[in-house]
């Protein structure tokens, strides 16, 4: 069975996140995104220190996705480098596994799993 992947990545609002990650959960590219508001950021780009206000997104996905997954990220994300980091999960509940599986299928039918999702 293919392994599930865990994507990390930044947002400067939820809106944005959720606009993006429905359109990922659509298109087959991931099974869930999980945005969590109210992050503060401190980070070094192009030679000085900024802080913002960010959220983070957790996308679940599988190993088999992970470069579709990313051009999809970085061709429609506000940020001019996203922050894209494959999370290679080590192991997984099985009904977890293959509810991200099913969900990432091509032609599979959005938000159906084969029982009920897991939350979260």
């Amino acid at each position: 069975m293919e392994r599930p992947l865990l994507v990390y990545t930044t947002f400067p609002d939820a809106a944005s996140a959720l606009t993006i990650g429905e359109a990922l959960v659509r298109e087959r590219l991931v099974a869930c995104v999980n945005v969590l508001p109210g992050m503060q950021s401190v980070y070094a780009w192009k030679g000085a220190v900024e802080r913002a206000d960010e959220v983070v997104a957790l996308l679940k996905s599988r190993e088999g996705l992970k470069a579709a997954l990313a051009a999809a990220l970085k061709a429609c994300h506000p940020y001019e480098t996203p922050i894209i980091l494959h999370l290679p999960v080590a192991e997984a509940d099985p009904d977890t596994a293959a509810w991200i599986l099913a969900e990432t299928q091509p032609g599979a039918d959005a938000g159906h799993a084969p029982q009920a999702p897991p939350t979260g």
